[in-house]
């Protein structure tokens, strides 16, 4: 296993309008991104669990090639600045990818 957070440059999360929620995780390199991609190591289905959402409220994933990047789209729990909401911009909302780990194997590794 390899903490996210070795594998990546920047893991953010942002609005994606008021209703979604966009992460973004761009990778370190090029080898790393094409090995994430290449095992879909980063699906729907990781996302909804982490989130603890329903699978179907993960609108969308995304191998983004020209940026080595991995980008999902979800709904928001609740609407952007409503009652009760407790981050308008979305921008704290990635911590749950900071303790994700990977399976990774040491060979051939281009993070290490």
């Amino acid at each position: 296993m390899k903490p996210l957070v070795d594998l990546a440059l920047v893991i953010r999360s942002k609005n994606a309008g008021p209703f979604e929620l966009t992460i973004d995780i761009i990778f370190k390199s090029r080898e790393i991104y094409e090995r994430v991609k290449k095992e879909q190591l980063l699906n729907a289905a990781l996302i909804a669990r982490l989130y603890r959402i329903p699978e179907e409220d993960v609108l969308g994933v995304t191998y983004f090639d020209p940026a080595a990047a991995f980008k999902a789209t979800m709904k928001r729990r609740l609407p952007s600045g409503n009652p009760g909401e407790k981050d308008i911009y979305g921008a704290q909302q990635h911590a749950p990818l900071l303790e994700l780990a990977l399976p990774w194997s040491d060979a051939g590794d281009p993070a290490s």
